[in-house]
C-alpha cells in the first residue's frame, strides 16, 4: 500500500472520529420526518404518548365513569318523587256479604293517581356512597397516574434504544466506506505484486462481517421504531423523526443522586395501597352500621275517581294523602352482621401485609436499579477511556504501518479495536440513560 492511500485512509478515518466524538460530545440530530413534518424530543413523545396512549384514553374514560358512579350512589340523598297512575275497567263488580245480604260494590270504572315523595335520614348505603366518594375518586386518578409513569417510562427507554441502533448504523456505514477502501487498497498491493493474498481476504472478511452487521442493526431499528410508535400510540403508517442533544443526554447520565433514600409516599403504588387501605376502612365501618336501623321519611297524594260511566269518571275526585316516617331494622339475621364484620377486619388486617411486602419490593427494585446504574455508569468512563486509547493506538499503528515497521494484520487488529470501542462507549452511553429512567422510576421521582 503506497504512501498516498495511506495518508488518505488516515485523514479519513481522523475525520470520522472526530465528527463521531463531535456528534457524542456536542449537538446532533437524528432526524426522519414524521406526518406533520415537526421532529420530537423527548419530552415531546413523552407528551404526545401522554396524550394520545390508548391505555392513559382508557384509563381517564374510566375516571369519568366513577365519578359518574359516585354520583349515581349520591343521588339517593336527594328526594325520591315518583308519580304512579292507572284505570281499571271492573266489568264484573266484587260481592260483598253483610248480614247474610250479598251486594254488589264498587263502580264499574275506576281510576287513581298516585304522587309520593321519599326522603333518606339515614341508609348505611348511601352513607358509604358519601364517606368513600373522595377516595374512590382518588383511586381512580392514582390509577391514571400510574399508567402514565408507564407509558413515560416505556417511552423514554425505547426513544433511547432507537437512538443506539441509529449511532449504531451510522458507526457501521462510516466503517464498511474504511473496509471498503481498505479492501480496494489491498486488492491492488495483491494484484501488483506487492503482497500475498492474505491482506486481500482479511480485509474481506471483515468487509462481509460489516455488512451483516450493519443489515442486523437496520433491521433492528426497524422493530425498535415499531416498538416505540406503539408505546406512543403514534401511526404505524406515519414515519417519526427524532432530535436528540446529545452533549444534554450524555450530561444527564450524571444527574441522579445515588446517595438518595427511598421514600415510599413519592410510589405511586404505595399511595394506591393508603387510598385502598381508606376504603377498605369504610368498608369495615360500613359492616358495623348494619346494627344501626334506616329511616325513610315519606308523603304521598292519592287522586281517586270512580264510576259506573266511563265519560264521568273524571268529573268526581275522591282524595287522600297522607305522611309518615319508616324505620327499618333486622333484629336476628343468624349472626350474619356479625360475620360480615369480622370478615372486614380480617381484610383490613391482611391488607397491613400488602404494605410490608411493597415497601420490600420497592426497595429491592431501587437497589436493583441502582446497582444497574452504578456498574454501568463506571462502564461508561472505561469505554470513554478506551475510545480514546483506540484512537491514539490506532494512529500509532497507522503511522508504523506506513513506516514498514507493523504488519498489515497489525492495522487490521487497531481498526477492529477502535470500531469496537466506538460501538462500546455508544451502547454504555444509552445503557447509561435507560438505566436513570429505572432509578427515577424507583425513586417515585420520574416526570409524568
Amino acid at each position: 500500500m503506497d504512501q498516498r492511500h495511506l495518508f488518505s485512509l488516515l485523514i479519513m478515518k481522523r475525520i470520522i472520529l472526530f465528527l463521531f466524538v463531535l456528534n457524542l460530545c456536542g449537538s446532533a440530530s437524528a432526524q426522519k420526518m414524521d406526518s406533520s413534518g415537526t421532529s420530537k424530543t423527548l419530552e415531546l413523545c413523552i407528551q404526545y404518548a401522554l396524550e394520545h396512549q390508548t391505555n392513559i384514553r382508557q384509563s381517564m374514560i374510566d375516571q369519568q365513569i366513577v365519578d359518574r358512579e359516585i354520583k349515581s350512589a349520591l343521588a339517593d340523598w336527594y328526594p325520591q318523587i315518583g308519580l304512579n297512575a292507572n284505570y281499571q275497567d271492573n266489568f264484573q263488580l266484587q260481592t260483598s256479604i253483610f248480614n247474610n245480604q250479598a251486594s254488589r260494590v264498587g263502580t264499574y270504572n275506576a281510576s287513581s293517581a298516585l304522587l309520593g315523595i321519599t326522603q333518606t335520614v339515614f341508609d348505611r348505603d348511601v352513607l358509604l356512597a358519601k364517606q368513600s366518594a373522595r377516595d374512590v375518586r382518588t383511586s381512580a386518578r392514582q390509577t391514571t397516574v400510574n399508567t402514565q409513569i408507564d407509558v413515560v417510562s416505556n417511552v423514554s427507554k425505547a426513544f433511547y434504544d432507537v437512538l443506539l441502533s441509529k449511532e449504531q448504523i451510522r458507526l457501521f456505514n462510516a466503517d464498511l466506506v474504511l473496509l471498503q477502501r481498505s479492501l480496494k487498497d489491498a486488492y491492488n498491493q495483491y494484484k501488483g505484486g506487492l503482497v500475498d493474498k492474505t491482506d486481500y481476504q482479511r480485509a474481506t472478511i471483515s468487509l462481509n462481517n460489516s455488512k451483516a452487521q450493519l443489515k442486523t442493526a437496520e433491521e433492528e431499528l426497524k422493530s425498535r421504531y415499531a416498538l416505540l410508535k406503539l408505546y406512543m400510540s403514534y401511526p404505524s403508517d406515519s414515519a417519526l423523526m427524532l432530535t436528540y442533544d446529545s452533549a444534554e443526554m450524555a450530561n444527564q447520565i450524571t444527574a441522579v443522586d445515588t446517595n438518595l433514600a427511598v421514600d415510599y409516599n413519592n410510589r405511586i403504588e404505595y399511595q394506591q395501597l393508603q387510598t385502598q387501605k381508606r376504603l377498605q376502612q369504610a368498608n369495615l365501618r360500613y359492616a358495623k352500621n348494619a346494627y344501626l336501623p334506616s329511616v325513610y321519611l315519606f308523603g304521598e297524594y292519592n287522586l281517586n275517581y270512580y264510576n259506573d260511566q266511563f265519560s264521568k269518571l273524571y268529573s268526581i275526585n275522591y282524595p287522600n294523602s297522607y305522611a309518615g316516617v319508616m324505620l327499618s331494622f333486622p333484629i336476628f339475621q343468624g349472626t350474619k352482621r356479625i360475620q360480615q364484620i369480622h370478615i372486614a377486619q380480617l381484610q383490613l388486617d391482611r391488607l397491613d401485609y400488602n404494605f410490608t411486602s411493597l415497601k420490600d419490593s420497592i426497595n429491592a427494585e431501587y437497589v436493583q436499579a441502582l446497582g444497574s446504574y452504578k456498574s454501568n455508569l463506571a462502564n461508561y468512563y472505561l469505554q470513554k477511556e478506551n475510545l480514546n486509547l483506540a484512537l491514539e493506538v490506532y494512529n500509532v499503528i497507522q503511522l508504523q504501518y506506513r513506516s514498514g515497521i507493523k504488519a498489515y494484520l497489525d492495522v487490521v487488529t487497531a481498526n477492529n479495536d477502535l470500531f469496537g470501542a466506538q460501538i462500546n462507549y455508544t451502547n454504555a452511553l444509552y445503557q447509561v440513560l435507560s438505566n436513570k429512567v429505572d432509578v427515577e422510576r424507583a425513586l417515585g421521582v420520574l416526570r409524568y
